[in-house]
């Protein structure tokens, strides 16, 4: 993947609020202490295969 993986401009990102886990991942299924396409990269040594840019 060329593009770089924001995970804040993807359409599954969302702000949890909880203090421990603030991000969330709605494709994943996932709320994380870390960005959600790192916490990807981490587990299984991929690129997110979900990444999606919000339309505007």
């Amino acid at each position: 993947m060329n593009e770089k993986i924001v995970c804040q401009k993807c359409q599954y990102y969302y702000v949890t609020w909880e203090n421990n886990n603030p991000h969330g991942c709605k494709a994943y299924g996932f709320k994380s202490k870390m960005i959600p396409s790192n916490v990807v990269k981490k587990s299984s040594g991929k690129d997110c295969n979900f990444y999606n840019p919000k339309q505007r």
